[in-house]
């Protein structure tokens, strides 16, 4: 496996004293800056500058650091065209073409041209890309859907696994794993021996998330992503292995550390749980919070989380496929049977009969938890809802999720990105089609009307596709998070084109019946 080395293990004390010096507004400008010599040579010359008087941080950085830009910040949007057409002009200024390796960048290059978020996010996104191969369908760039899953391959053949993104510090921690629905949908369009073609990757995800599976014990119960339920059977969780501060985010964790230890939270405790958090891609969310409401109790990695055992459903409904495509009967009927448990399983374990919901579940205390999201939509998504939890879930969505900009992320105002009042690109896709899965058409299409005339609103008012909107009070801007509201935007293009096309589906059904 190849070996890449993240900027704070690089630069060491330089690193602490930039992020904490706040030499820049965003602790992610550093991380993602290139230096400009040797790291060795560059904290040579700090160590030997850094007491005299007069000394400079911040020009000693821009000296010796190339800075990066933000991307399709300086596009000129043209308001008088459609959404739509301002979505597929934006989609070269999202597109990296394939990487030139830079020594000592952070960015683990890619042989393939892909799109990345926009804004502040100079990289390719795992569960992100998803979503926007979604749009890049619809605008017939299936090019650029091959390269992405690719890339995606050359990950897994490289590092082990799809991590976050393909930056040095993210190597520690995946996201959630889209990647057997990115060749199901490529497969879609070139049929089903991609899903052969892609076998040994699917293969190596699986491995990765099921690691130390065979080794779980009543001694050892959790081990990396996977936990073993009270009766035995493993079930998954998000996880990341190390226990220090995200070099991305490294002065806000500091600071909450701080704040925390008081508290006598366990410093290494803390960061396991925001990283597991940021695998989730819901970094942050009173979903992973005891209290529902501060950051201090987070325990992201002390649950069971409902969208990731879906997803690994998924995947091994996938493997079962394509092992079938290779005449493989033994792994075609071993997956075939994984999935089917898992399927049980995920009823069992985060169904919660009491509210109606499918929730995540507290291995600490045993128990599903109480915190309603919209990561329980994803059994709908799946199709692994029986039609009487589905009803109950769609009658809870449109009582309370449902608001006029689309469906909202949680039911708890906490200041947090992925909690009320935000509404997010790939959350409105799950639920949509979730909804649809079970003969909930009125409601699904009343939800994804709301969030399209919400991303016109504000497209027209500001030339921008966004990262995340207010749903509740279109008036208002977004809230909450690490880092300000980011426009460009790859997940948010993607689903508002697959969303339309299926809009237009229904306007052709009801003329042609119309005309009956």
């Amino acid at each position: 496996m190849a070996s890449f080395s993240s900027p704070d293990i690089l630069f060491g004390k330089l690193f602490i004293d930039v992020q904490l010096g706040r030499v820049f507004p965003d602790s992610k400008t550093f991380v993602d800056c290139v230096p400009k010599m040797a790291p060795a040579d560059i904290l040579a010359q700090y160590e030997a500058q850094k007491n005299e008087p007069g000394f400079d941080l911040s020009a000693f950085v821009y000296i010796h650091f190339e800075l990066p830009g933000q991307v399709a910040s300086d596009y000129v949007s043209d308001t008088t065209i459609s959404t739509a057409d301002h979505i597929n002009h934006l989609w070269d200024r999202l597109t990296r073409q394939a990487d030139v390796p830079v020594e000592y960048s952070s960015r683990v290059p890619l042989p393939h041209p892909y799109v990345v978020p926009g804004g502040r996010f100079r990289e390719i996104f795992y569960w992100d890309s998803y979503f926007t191969m979604l749009g890049l369908k619809e605008a017939g760039r299936v090019d650029l859907i091959r390269g992405m899953i690719d890339n995606f391959a050359y990950l897994i053949d490289t590092v082990g696994f799809i991590p976050n993104g393909n930056r040095s510090y993210f190597l520690s921690r995946s996201q959630p794993p889209f990647f057997a629905l990115m060749v199901q949908l490529l497969a879609e369009i070139d049929g089903r021996e991609v899903l052969v073609k892609y076998l040994p990757q699917l293969q190596q995800e699986y491995s990765f998330w099921m690691t130390g599976e065979d080794d779980l014990s009543d001694a050892h119960p959790r081990i990396r992503r996977v936990a073993q339920l009270p009766d035995g059977l493993p079930l998954n969780r998000y996880w990341d292995d190390t226990p220090t501060p995200r070099p991305e985010a490294y002065r806000q964790e500091v600071e909450l550390n701080e704040e925390t230890e008081p508290l006598g939270v366990v410093s290494a405790t803390l960061y396991n749980h925001i990283r597991a958090a940021c695998e989730s891609g819901w970094d942050f969310s009173s979903r992973w919070f005891t209290d529902g409401q501060t950051m201090a109790t987070i325990q992201a990695a002390d649950m069971l989380s409902v969208d990731l055992n879906c997803l690994l459903y998924s995947l091994e409904a996938t493997l079962s496929e394509a092992y079938t495509l290779t005449k493989n009967h033994t792994r075609e009927v071993l997956f075939k049977q994984l999935a089917t448990d898992r399927g049980q399983l995920i009823d069992q374990t985060f169904w919660n009969g009491p509210i109606g919901f499918f929730t995540d579940f507290e291995l600490t205390s045993g128990r599903p938890a109480s915190i309603l999201t919209l990561a329980g939509i994803f059994p709908l998504f799946f199709n692994l809802a029986t039609p009487e939890q589905a009803t109950h879930i769609h009658d809870r969505l449109k009582a309370d999720f449902l608001q006029e900009g689309g469906w909202v992320t949680t039911l708890n105002q906490t200041g947090q990105q992925w909690d009320w009042p935000n509404g997010w690109a790939p959350l409105q896709w799950i639920v949509y089609k979730g909804l649809m899965n079970y003969g909930f058409a009125e409601t699904a299409r009343e939800g994804r009307d709301r969030w399209l005339a919400l991303n016109d609103k504000v497209f027209k008012a500001t030339g921008k596709m966004m990262e995340k909107y207010n749903v509740v009070d279109a008036a208002l801007t977004t809230g909450g998070g690490e880092y300000p509201n980011q426009d460009g935007f790859g997940w948010t293009n993607g689903v508002y084109l697959a969303l339309s096309a299926d809009r237009r589906v229904d306007k052709l059904v009801k003329t042609s019946t119309s005309s009956l």
